[in-house]
């Protein structure tokens, strides 16, 4: 078993364990993805990438697209982002934002992990769900991966932006691997937004309560 096979499991499970204390995790839906993937998912809360290492499967080596200057700059982030989740640091440097990208996330999804990234840019404040950037879009046809629409619920229940963590339920909902030569950003938006009002019930299964 690889280095990077052992911090998966071992971050899977850390933050399954998390999860089951802070209100419970519920995940919808089943990973149909093989080999290197990007994951987009609304973004509400720090908690969402918790959530998802811990929703999705440790064979699919998640890593995070991320901002360096954010999660680099301070020890305490930076342990967090290396140690306890996989932060893929991404130089946020005007027009040069997508190379930097493409630069941090292509060796990854080369040595078939999921990458995931937050086309909002940014945790909505409100539980609404904003526009989606067209990076990740860009990233899954330059690098010949599918793309794989997530939605996540309840996180800002517990760690609200500019908040105070509170224990709720939280339920992360998968769907399908889409070929992003036959999608757009906005349909991909639509996609997450579908997820979180309709899933079938009998793929639910819990991994805590």
């Amino acid at each position: 078993m690889t280095a990077n096979r052992i911090a998966s499991v071992l971050r899977h499970w850390l933050w399954r364990t998390v999860c089951a204390v802070s209100g419970g995790l519920t995940v919808a839906g089943r990973w149909h993805a093989n080999g290197g993937c990007i994951v987009v998912a609304n973004h509400a809360s720090h908690a969402d990438t918790a959530v998802l290492v811990a929703a999705l499967p440790s064979t699919a080596g998640p890593v995070f697209g991320a901002a360096a200057d954010y999660w680099f700059d301070v020890p305490v982030r930076r342990f967090i982002a290396t140690s306890l989740i996989g932060i893929l640091p991404v130089r946020r440097s005007g027009n040069g934002n997508y190379a930097a990208l493409l630069a941090a996330a292509a060796p990854a999804l080369r040595a078939g992990r999921t990458v995931v990234i937050y086309p909002e840019g940014t945790r909505s404040t409100d539980g609404s769900v904003g526009e989606f950037r067209s990076g990740a879009l860009r990233l899954a046809r330059d690098c010949g991966v599918p793309i794989v629409p997530v939605a996540i619920m309840g996180t800002a229940d517990v760690l609200p932006k500019d908040g105070r963590f509170s224990p709720a339920p939280m339920e992360v909902r998968l769907g399908a691997p889409v070929d992003p030569h036959t999608t757009s950003a906005s349909q991909l938006r639509a996609q997450v937004l579908a997820l979180r009002g309709d899933v079938m019930a009998d793929d639910h299964y819990a991994l805590a309560s």
